[in-house]
């Protein structure tokens, strides 16, 4: 899945930019206060995808991988 849109579905489900890591991007749930790392490639694999998603308490993105 591009980056772009796994972020696109993070602000969807009330998850925000925390900070800037050596190799990450770090966002927040402002729900629940859960963090989760992303990884700053272009095509992010389905299954980190679903361990962010996990991570952070959201659902998983639907279709379009």
């Amino acid at each position: 899945m591009k980056r772009e849109k796994v972020l696109s579905h993070l602000s969807d489900n009330n998850c925000d930019f925390l900070r800037e890591g050596g190799k990450h991007t770090m966002y927040i749930n402002k729900i629940n206060g859960k963090q989760a790392p992303i990884p700053r490639h272009s095509d992010i694999k389905r299954r980190t995808v679903e361990s962010i998603c996990s991570q952070l308490g959201i659902d998983k993105p639907s279709g379009g991988w």
